[in-house]
């Protein structure tokens, strides 16, 4: 009982007595239904993957979205994590790509550059030029956003590309994937030219 309490209280958020509350909500719960959750576990694990080419999650190398013939190649819309595609996504104001970062520029959390896919998002820029005409950064509205924003214009503007940011209908300090579907897609349509930005 104590190492399943372990193994819980070091998933992120749940503290040590939400991990005994939901170790003993497992111990109520018969055998077939305990196997059945440890065995969706080991399958997420085994079967899900990230895609190769957008970091997002799937069940093949490849994602549906950077697969689909009807998404717009030419726009590739860089967000933090995995959720923010889902909230993105459910606005159904984007049809182009994606790529997830895995997290944002944070020395106070030890998180630098060679942290994230900005290497990666280089590499897949340079390699589809002229393919790719506009990348849409599109992180949260705080200041380890900004820096992320900043660092990811900084290395992709030798490219000569157009490099746009979300409009600020997403309140500043705001996470997207809290963002309401209205506003989140709005803040997408509307959005402006990096470089007008710094230029304030």
């Amino acid at each position: 009982m104590q190492a399943a309490v372990d193994e819980f209280s070091g998933l992120p958020g749940i503290g040590r007595k939400t991990a005994l509350r939901l170790v003993l909500h497992l111990l109520r719960q018969d055998v077939p239904a305990v196997a059945r959750f440890s065995e969706a576990m080991i399958k997420l694990r085994e079967q899900v993957v990230y895609c190769s080419q957008c970091h997002n999650i799937s069940d093949q190398p490849v994602c549906g979205i950077c697969r689909s013939p009807r998404r717009d190649t030419s726009l590739v819309c860089v967000v933090e994590d995995i959720r923010d595609v889902i909230a993105i996504e459910k606005t159904g104001q984007f049809h182009g790509l994606y790529h997830v970062l895995g997290g944002i520029i944070s020395p106070i959390d030890g998180i630098g550059p060679a942290d994230l896919t900005i290497d990666s998002l280089e590499h897949r820029v340079r390699e589809n030029l002229p393919g790719i005409k506009e990348v849409i950064l599109a992180l949260s509205t705080t200041m380890e956003g900004d820096t992320t924003n900043f660092y990811i214009y900084k290395r992709l503007h030798p490219m000569k590309i157009k490099i746009s940011v979300i409009a600020r209908g997403v309140a500043i300090g705001d996470e997207l994937e809290y963002a309401d579907e209205i506003t989140l897609g709005r803040s997408i349509v509307n959005r402006t030219a990096f470089e007008s930005i710094m230029n304030r």
